[in-house]
């Protein structure tokens, strides 16, 4: 059922690239019937076995406003935070923001991170002084037992701190995978005043946010190929 709906949609969209692409990635999937949001039904395009489906040219138009917006904020040397919880987009996310080099949380939001990033900040710091340490040799002077307690420790701080090491204020924006499952970041976004993109899927609640892109936020393909579009902009129009 799922790839004769890929192929009704390519047949439908004719010469559109980009929904053809977002239709093989499996974007227009949403939750099932029960679960809607009230606001996200405007962007619901139908159902098929109890699933609703998501209008892909609603879809494309808000991507294209949203990469506009990545765009426009790189370009003026303004920060992009990507992060998300889900555990399965943990390596996914990595990846997109290694290679467009931006900060990245994936797998777990530190509490704090924006309400508390002073703190958070000092902890930062001395990761990156241990770090830097180890790099010019200065921990040989520790004994064997000391340098694998250390090494452990950075093991840790990596994992917690890694993908934000180089953030040294608060990112002027932040883009979610999952308005549901991120809400934290979204409070903590909202205390500090910075913006929120997000990818919003069938179930989720799109007022809640400042931007969004109406998607799966469960499939890999989805995620991936809008996260991989995000960071082609970013590299666009990094100065």
């Amino acid at each position: 059922m799922a790839n004769e709906i890929v192929e009704k949609i390519k047949k439908i969209m004719g010469n559109n690239s980009n929904i053809k692409e977002m239709a093989e990635a499996g974007v227009q999937f949403g939750h099932k019937t029960s679960k809607v949001h009230p606001k996200m039904k405007p962007y619901i395009e139908g159902v098929r076995n109890s699933i609703h489906t998501i209008d892909l040219e609603k879809t494309n138009e808000q991507m294209d406003v949203v990469l506009d917006l990545i765009g426009k904020l790189v370009s003026e040397g303004k920060t992009i935070l990507l992060a998300g919880t889900k555990i399965q987009f943990k390596n996914l996310i990595k990846e997109i923001g290694e290679s467009a080099k931006i900060s990245y949380i994936a797998g777990r939001w530190l509490g704090g991170t924006f309400t508390n990033f002073k703190t958070l900040k000092k902890r930062i710091d001395y990761f990156k002084s241990l770090e830097s340490q180890k790099q010019k040799g200065e921990l040989e002077k520790y004994t064997k037992k000391e340098r694998l307690k250390i090494d452990k420790e950075l093991l840790s701080l990596e994992e917690r701190f890694g993908g934000i090491k180089n953030m040294e204020s608060l990112p002027d924006a932040v883009f979610i995978t999952d308005i549901k499952k991120d809400e934290s970041i979204i409070r903590e976004a909202r205390k500090k005043n910075v913006q929120v993109i997000a990818i919003a899927d069938t179930d989720g609640d799109p007022s809640k946010v400042d931007y969004f892109i109406p998607a799966n936020d469960d499939a890999i393909s989805s995620v991936k190929y809008i996260l991989e579009k995000v960071r082609d902009v970013i590299i666009k129009n990094k100065k």
